[in-house]
């Protein structure tokens, strides 16, 4: 129901005044941002947001994305209306073990459903979650994905974040017509105003990607309920809805003049007379501010009401389709429940001596058939990185095919990951994402905050070190394994590895790999894979030790050097084995295709693979420190210190020392041995 504009004013002061006594109290936040927004959001969760009241995980619930983080007081003061939070939990506000932290970190019981920070990532992800919500009703035809609207609410330094570009050009491109984003535009920044460094037409801008544009007053709740209603009403384009609003709206200095449209408000408390001047100038109490006016606890409590009538007819709707589509319904549950399907990996026959992206491709074919709902996606890439292997069951995304299982991104890696970071936030969907290691520099932002969120995506890079060949430096991996292993050392807040690393030293290696990523529900996992051809280990090899992330690969009950690599260059390790072996060096050659994995095992484990005391010699085609943790201060790590070069992978093999016949004399050397 539509309430009285004096009755909305006064909710939205409501939020104003909480959202500055937050901030006010924890002496830090930003209050300015927030109080400008207070009217958007007030109108949205009390005329238009669909969710359950008594459920909040429902799963065809209406979705907001936050894309500024620092405007965490607004939600959370709205939240706080809504329920999902006390008045003593706004209290809290940036303090230890408060669910209220600076800026919002994902909780769908409290309402929560981004993590939100980076600018420019919140809204991204909400083209995620609308083009997952498109994928799920394409599936199952479950009448609630088909009226789920995503809303996002995006900032004037959201919008100029490159990131807007791919996100918006995307969602425009495939008509996300269920999703709606409001821009705050303020025109105030943290430290200059918006004129200082932009110029664009935005609304122009937006229309050019094939949005539904809207200008509005962002502080009139007459205009803010219009346009939503013809938001709502949009069938074929997304929509932005430019609200033009006031910085700090409400503000007074400690000489009770305007603080309204002022940068100090954006990124500090008001302080002293100016935060009580601006208080009362709210209509509330500085001494005491935190509370919820009685009009306002009234109006969200009908609304409350008024919702559990709506999604009571929802969800018989929803029923009914169950009732008569009991296969998708069991289906569904089981997505939603992250519940794999019996997936025949041993069925796989892997070519043999193959590119490990060979590999990975056989590997999303067989997933392709068995895992309707995972949606792949490639940065312009996916003939190359192979993530087309996807496509053998499946077809590309599309604005009339949202039934298809690979989204073909374009050139946009930090976009392509925030996308499948939104689907798999919005659940049911099981994301993976492929392009050149040495682009997941752009990726980085993504990978971090998949990694605090722990959410479950695959990024799958191939083309993983100098073999890369004539491509050149540029596209040559050197320092990318050192860092991604790091997140391996890096627990998240469950602490577990925030991120799964695997990079497999063969084919019959990457099967092994893929089932452990699909496997694993907790954390993303990144599959590392070569472009060139990998010899395969030895027949006998058992490749179920994969799963202890580091496994013997040429046994050795009693070596006298312990030979440690991942990927292309445990093949050499084994080549040079022989070599020794014919010095009378008995070698144990260890695969490491995940060191986090590795550490996670038993002591007697690891100490039995690979003993303290033990002469160890890594080979990595990256930088030393990447196994400098595993060999030990008495080891010894043969890998690079510079950048690639260009030429075929075979000469560089050979002019940068990565043959048998070099790391046997470097082993040698190693040992004390030298010829």
């Amino acid at each position: 129901m539509e309430h009285p504009s004096l009755l909305m004013n006064s909710a939205a002061d409501n939020i104003r005044v909480l959202s500055a006594a937050m901030v006010e109290k924890a002496k830090s936040g930003h209050p300015g941002g927030a109080m400008g927004g207070a009217d958007f959001i007030n109108v949205l969760y009390s005329e238009f947001l669909v969710f359950d009241p008594d459920q909040p995980t429902w799963e065809c619930r209406d979705r907001f994305f936050l894309d500024p983080g620092h405007m965490s007081p607004m939600l959370y003061s709205e939240l706080a209306l809504i329920g999902r939070f006390t008045l003593d939990e706004l209290k809290q506000f940036r303090q230890w073990g408060a669910p209220t932290p600076g800026h919002p970190e994902v909780n769908f019981e409290r309402g929560i459903e981004n993590t939100s920070g980076p600018l420019g990532q919140g809204h991204t992800y909400a083209v995620g979650a609308a083009i997952a919500a498109k994928a799920l009703y394409a599936r199952t035809q479950n009448p609630g994905f088909k009226r789920e609207k995503i809303y996002a609410y995006i900032s004037d330094g959201g919008i100029q974040e490159e990131i807007s570009q791919g996100a918006g050009r995307i969602a425009g491109h495939l008509g996300l017509d269920n999703l709606i984003m409001f821009f705050d535009a303020n025109e105030i920044q943290l430290s200059t105003e918006t004129v200082a460094v932009i110029s664009e037409d935005t609304a122009m801008k937006y229309r050019a990607w094939n949005w539904n544009v809207i200008e509005i007053d962002g502080n009139d709740c007459e205009q803010i309920r219009a346009a939503l209603k013809a938001a709502n009403q949009e069938t074929a384009r997304p929509t932005l809805i430019i609200g033009h609003t006031i910085m700090g709206k409400g503000a007074r200095k400690a000489d009770n003049s305007s603080y309204e449209r002022n940068c100090s408000t954006h990124g500090a408390p008001l302080g002293g007379e100016a935060y009580v001047n601006t208080v009362k100038n709210l209509g509330a109490d500085p001494d005491n501010p935190f509370v919820i006016r009685p009009e306002v606890a009234e109006m969200y409590a009908g609304r409350k009401e008024e919702l559990r009538g709506m999604v009571a007819t929802l969800r018989s709707e929803e029923a009914e389709w169950a009732a008569a589509n009991p296969q998708k319904a069991e289906q569904l549950k089981n997505w939603l429940a992250e519940k794999l399907p019996e997936i025949p990996w041993d069925s796989i026959q892997q070519k043999p001596n193959s590119p490990t992206r060979n590999g990975s491709a056989a590997c999303l074919a067989l997933l392709s058939e068995y895992v309707p709902n995972m949606i792949v996606s490639s940065a312009d890439l996916c003939n190359s990185d192979k993530t087309d292997g996807f496509l053998k069951h499946t077809t590309n995304i599309t604005r009339s095919n949202f039934a298809g299982g690979f989204l073909q991104a374009g050139v946009s890696e930090l976009t392509m990951a925030c996308l499948c970071i939104g689907m798999t936030l919005h659940g049911g969907i099981i994301t993976a994402m492929g392009t050149f290691f040495v682009f997941s520099d752009y990726m980085k932002p993504a990978i971090r905050m998949a990694a605090l969120m722990e959410l479950p995506v695959k990024f799958v890079w191939t083309h993983d070190a100098f073999r890369v060949g004539e491509d050149g430096p540029t596209h040559e991996p050197v320092e990318q394994e050192a860092q991604i292993r790091l997140m391996e050392k890096l627990r998240n807040h469950s602490g577990l590895d925030s991120v799964r690393v695997f990079r497999p030293c063969d084919v019959h290696a990457t099967t092994q790999c893929w089932r452990l990523a699909m496997e694993n529900r907790q954390t993303p996992t990144a599959l590392i894979f070569s472009r060139q051809n990998v010899k395969d280990l030895p027949a006998a090899t058992d490749y179920k030790g994969v799963e202890k992330g580091a496994y013997e690969v040429v046994p050795e009950t009693d070596p006298d050097v312990i030979l440690v690599a991942s990927g292309s260059e445990v093949s050499t390790l084994a080549e040079t084995a022989e070599l020794l072996k014919a010095d009378h060096i008995k070698a144990r050659v260890v695969s490491c295709p995940s060191e986090g994995l590795f550490r996670r095992q038993p002591a007697e484990y690891q100490e039995a693979l690979i003993p303290r005391n033990a002469k160890v010699f890594g080979l990595t085609a990256g930088l030393p420190v990447t196994f400098e943790g595993l060999v030990g201060g008495n080891g010894r790590v043969y890998g690079l210190n510079s950048f690639g070069f260009s030429a075929p992978f075979t000469v560089l093999d050979e002019k940068l020392g990565f043959t048998p016949a070099n790391i046997h004399k470097e082993v040698l050397k190693y040992l004390g041995k030298e010829v």
